[in-house]
């Protein structure tokens, strides 16, 4: 998937008003400046899904590799540059974080409706939002008037993203430092993570003891597999019923 080109000064919001000098996050911050920012990001992202429910995790995951990186900024989606180093290319993104022409495209509606208004890091943030209730997940309130960043940080994403080989006890460390207790992340995790490449969980099927046994898997594209590399194909997690 080819990674598209997200300016830094693209994505950056350009309201004058009060409410963004003070960075004032209010539920109702477009209401006066673009008041069809939330239906037509959430029309996008139901057609996105309706076209590959895959990317309604995909534009969760998407936000969440943002955030966990200093913060909701949009920085996940700036490129390199003469002046910065992006964090497309983290270890824990690069070939992995998808959805980016969905949010080329969101971004795209957004400038005829609203030129230089709605900001790429409140798009991403309701993007998730819209996409876990479009899969059948619950909805919340999302507050509003972020900014976005004009600089990203490789080495942050590379140690702050939890890694996908991290167990339980692990898991609830990372997630602890940024915050989250388990009954907060645990919920997340198992909407991301209903599918996953074959070398990322593969070892866990073959080598623990106290699972269900492979063969009850629906993931025939792992099986008899000699390598433990992070092979292309994609599988169910969940066990069969």
């Amino acid at each position: 998937m080819a990674l598209h080109s997200f300016h830094p000064l693209i994505c950056c919001l350009f309201l004058f008003t009060a409410s963004m000098v003070s960075a004032q996050l209010t539920a109702n911050f477009y209401s006066q400046t673009c008041p069809t920012a939330m239906s037509i990001i959430r029309g996008a992202v139901s057609t996105a899904i309706s076209r590959e429910r895959r990317m309604g995790a995909s534009l969760l995951r998407l936000h969440f590799h943002d955030c966990f990186v200093n913060g909701c900024d949009a920085s996940v989606l700036l490129d390199d540059s003469a002046t910065i180093t992006g964090e497309k290319t983290a270890i824990p993104n690069v070939n992995s974080i998808r959805g980016f022409e969905v949010v080329d495209t969101i971004k795209s509606q957004l400038e005829r409706s609203c030129p230089g208004v709605v900001s790429c890091a409140d798009l991403l943030t309701v993007a998730a939002r819209d996409s876990t209730v479009a899969l059948g997940g619950q909805t919340w309130n999302v507050v509003l008037g972020r900014r976005d960043s004009t600089t990203a940080s490789l080495a942050r994403a590379n140690s702050d993203l939890p890694s996908p080989f991290l167990d339980l006890p692990q898991l609830i460390t990372e997630f602890g430092n940024k915050g989250f207790s388990p009954q907060k992340w645990l919920p997340y995790r198992s909407l991301m993570k209903s599918t996953a490449r074959c070398g990322v969980f593969k070892t866990r099927i073959y080598n623990e003891t106290n699972i269900v046994h492979h063969s009850h898997w629906p993931c025939k594209n792992c099986l008899n597999r000699s390598d433990l590399i992070l092979h292309p194909s994609i599988a169910p997690l969940r066990p069969f019923r």
